[in-house]
């Protein structure tokens, strides 16, 4: 099968969170498969011009509103693969720092013209290159338009019998905009809704995914259940009720040639699920380099996380006057936190503030993935406490490094850790049962108690998880099954 992927992430290029990682790895076991895939995604600013082939770039002409836009199409190939990654050379996104917004301008007002053309130089891309894909796979919002422009007879004979389906990363962001915007995209509006314009209507990119995809997948099969109900749907619930014959859950995979602790390159200690005495050394590393006390004998909570009230920080901060979770776990002085992260102000100020009155709380507000590795290697229990979450990876990352998670049921957690109070012989993790400070708290507690009762009994744990397969295999045959089907449709 021939597959273009289309998204504005991938990685090593360009990343803010898992869609970068997904496209990258989804793409790398379809290729092992035999099959022949593309991605096109836009050249930013920050790439590093080395990565480019020294071969002639592509000039394309892109229709934009009532004119056309010449764009130079630059290449390069997926790392260790023969996957040809195409790069969309505009102003609109080689003239910016951001990929979706900046210091000054947190999400840039004309985004959507952005997003537009890269929808739109699917076209003249691949009837350049003579190479139609037989599916073309969107990735959230910024890439949702291509089914409407399909639908609406984009690209003429060629692309008649070209599939399309669009994954849900994260239905909390969805490429709002004006309805008067419709008109930079050249779609009329029974091309993106299907309802006349309303007064307070916008154009909403996703939910014109959504509308008119062959198929709607996301990242888990519990969140492809959730978005289905008013609490996750994001005010989408009612379109995707109305396709869910057409809304598939597949669990991400990981990529365990980057995650995993028998070789993993930016862990000096390796180990494995039969012998993890190097995990021991790594605990002792980690806990020297955060400067917490190495003699003491106290189990270990690591978090690495963006830090936004979604990844449950309201609860583990307080709020209102009210206790967080976080508080109530360091005043018993019988664990050590270590969390690692970069986000909203107030969390990481909130932080900061709780790391000034707690010996056992050490906090750095940085991205730094040689560090996130290590916190993942050397923690005992890594704590999770998301309100939703799509699929999340660092809660399988855990899983086999023996880092035993501590997560809220909920997407793709409840997907991949199996509550040991609920179910002691197939148990993985521990679950949060709600969505509250006191929930967390005493989820957590629950946990370390066990730990200093019956270490046994939590090594067992620890190795039931280790031993857990989330690789992409399986995932991506689920893919391929789901392509097959629409080219027979």
């Amino acid at each position: 099968m021939k597959i273009l992927m289309v998204a504005s992430e991938c990685v090593p290029f360009a990343k803010t969170g898992g869609l970068a990682d997904v496209v990258y790895s989804l793409s790398r076991e379809l290729e092992k498969r035999g099959d022949d895939v593309r991605i096109l995604m836009p050249g930013y600013s920050f790439l590093d011009k080395k990565i480019f082939e020294s071969s002639a770039s592509l000039k394309i002409s892109v229709p934009s509103q009532f004119r056309k836009e010449r764009v130079t199409i630059r290449s390069a190939f997926l790392p260790d693969s023969s996957i040809k990654v195409y790069f969309l050379s505009h102003p609109l996104f080689r003239d910016r720092t951001g990929m979706y917004g900046d210091k000054d301008s947190p999400s840039y007002r004309d985004n959507h013209r952005r997003f537009i053309l890269l929808n739109r130089a699917v076209f003249p891309l691949c009837e350049k290159t003579g190479w139609i894909p037989d599916v073309i796979h969107a990735h959230d919002w910024q890439a949702a338009l291509i089914p409407s422009y399909l639908n609406n007879g984009e690209g003429g004979e060629l692309f008649r019998k070209v599939k399309s389906v669009l994954t849900i990363h994260n239905i909390g962001y969805q490429g709002i905009f004006s309805k008067h915007d419709i008109h930079a995209s050249s779609l009329p509006w029974s091309a993106v809704s299907n309802t006349k314009a309303g007064y307070n209507d916008s154009l909403n990119f996703l939910k014109a995914g959504i509308l008119n995809s062959d198929l709607i997948t996301t990242v888990s099969p519990k969140y492809a259940e959730e978005i289905k109900t008013p609490s996750f749907g994001e005010g989408l619930e009612n379109f995707l009720r109305e396709r869910e014959e057409r809304l598939f859950g597949i669990l991400n995979g990981a990529d365990y040639s980057q995650w995993n602790p028998e070789r993993d390159p930016h862990i000096p200690v390796h180990f494995s699920a039969d012998k993890t005495s190097g995990k021991e050394k790594l605990k002792e590393i980690i806990k020297k380099r955060f400067g917490l006390p190495v003699e003491e004998d106290l189990p270990l909570i690591g978090m690495v996380s963006r830090l936004a009230s979604q990844k449950g920080f309201n609860e583990l901060c307080g709020s209102n006057g009210r206790k967080g979770a976080l508080e109530c776990i360091l005043e018993k002085e019988e664990v050590q936190i270590i969390i690692l992260g970069t986000g909203e102000k107030w969390i990481e100020d909130a932080l900061l503030k709780l790391q000034s009155r707690f010996k056992n709380l050490r906090v750095k507000i940085d991205f730094d993935n040689e560090l996130a590795h290590l916190i993942e290697a050397g923690s005992d229990f890594f704590l999770m406490p998301s309100r939703y979450e799509p699929c999340g990876l660092n809660q399988i990352y855990s899983l086999k490094y023996g880092t035993i998670p501590i997560v809220t049921e909920t997407g793709g957690l409840s997907d991949s850790v199996t509550d040991y109070f609920a179910d002691p012989d197939e148990g993985t993790g521990f679950y949060i049962p709600d969505f509250t400070a006191e929930a967390v708290c005493s989820s957590t507690e629950k946990a370390v108690r066990l730990w200093y009762t019956d270490r046994n009994k939590l090594k067992e744990i620890m190795k039931r998880g280790m031993k857990k397969d989330f690789s992409w295999k399986e995932s991506a045959e689920k893919y391929r099954s789901l392509y097959r089907k629409i080219i027979a449709d």
